[in-house]
């Protein structure tokens, strides 16, 4: 039992087992799930299906801040992803065109590798701050986005386009198998090879990494460059989803988001060792929690501070100095002459 409270899963399982039981209750039918037209619904693959593109940007999020680092463009990215690949469809004579939607979705991820290869040419080669690097492209991103759908809203009518994400397979939502795939692939190039621990090591010590022969800035520049292709996939979803591209509100908050999935998930942001299971379990906390405060009926201007103050009890929840400190109240209350000793095994 020790070792399972110690484990980094045991207080997001807790945390989003406590969110699930709190909407069971609130509303008896918040599991029930039903088949239509040969497509699974409910509240629990709403919550799968909508939280795909968060799950998506926190899983490249986890890497970045692996290696100490932070990239606050990735709302930036989903919209200009979305919006190039709304763009060259509208653009098309047959928006059902399968090559059209193909060029379309090539054309975004392309766009967003090169802009994650920005972020990391600044951070590993010019050696500016990751906060403030990719703090240049959050800014200037949501211009370019702005740019590219001519501040207006693109809508698309692709089936095709859609289906990427509102589309079904074998049932389920495709996102879902979409972020299943990224998981799989940031698993086996993290812990099936050495890439996992040049990561951690870039992270623990820069420095002493380069002198042990790991070429830190092509670590750090792949990193950044798998965060903007997440980003760049997310952007797909979202604007497939809706079937239009909004350069302006698309993707917006997004990197604090999965910045608070990351943590919640147990990556510290001193970077070093990273959990990719953690930061999914923590993306779907914070999308059941947006869940939960829109069922419960909480008003729209109030949302956000809902929003902040349950992720404060949370992480404070996760905090270990943090359940240390209020033990050793209640036990110095209740125990007033274990006082001493429990300060001596402190």
């Amino acid at each position: 039992m020790g070792k399972l409270y110690k484990h980094h899963l045991f207080w997001p399982l807790c945390i989003l087992a406590a969110l699930l039981l709190f909407n069971l209750f609130y509303s008896p039918d918040f599991f029930s799930i039903t088949m239509h037209d040969g497509h699974l619904y409910g509240s629990l693959i709403d919550i799968l299906n909508f939280g795909a593109p968060l799950i998506l940007v926190a899983i490249g999020m986890t890497l970045v801040v692996a290696t100490k680092g932070i990239d606050l463009s990735v709302g930036s990215i989903v919209a200009i992803s979305g919006a190039l690949a709304c763009l060259t469809i509208s653009k098309g004579t047959d928006q059902n065109a399968l090559g059209l939607i193909v060029i379309s979705i090539l054309l975004a991820v392309g766009l967003s590798v090169l802009l994650g290869a920005w972020n990391g040419l600044l951070v590993s080669v010019a050696g500016i701050q990751p906060i403030i690097a990719t703090l240049i492209l959050m800014v200037a991103g949501r211009g370019i986005a702005q740019l590219v759908t001519g501040g207006q809203i693109i809508t698309v009518s692709s089936s095709k386009y859609s289906y990427i994400g509102s589309g079904a397979l074998a049932t389920l939502p495709f996102s879902i198998f979409v972020v299943v795939l990224m998981l799989i692939v940031a698993l086996l190039l993290t812990r099936k090879t050495s890439l996992g621990l040049f990561i951690e090591s870039v992270g623990c010590n820069p420095t002493a990494s380069l002198m042990a022969g790991i070429r830190a800035n092509w670590v750090i520049l792949s990193v950044y460059v798998f965060c903007g292709v997440c980003a760049g996939i997310a952007g797909l979803i979202l604007s497939s989803n809706v079937s239009s591209a909004d350069g302006n509100n698309a993707g917006l908050w997004y990197e604090l988001d999965a910045i608070l999935a990351v943590v919640i998930g147990g990556t510290s942001l001193n970077g070093g060792r990273f959990y990719l299971t953690g930061t999914v379990i923590g993306a779907l906390i914070i999308q059941t929690l947006t869940t939960t405060i829109y069922m419960i009926g909480v008003p729209p201007e109030i949302t956000l501070v809902v929003k902040s103050f349950v992720v404060l009890a949370v992480c404070l929840i996760q905090s270990d100095s943090f359940r240390a400190a209020i033990f050793y109240r209640w036990k110095t209350r209740h125990y007033p002459g274990e006082k001493e000793s429990i300060r001596h095994v402190s």
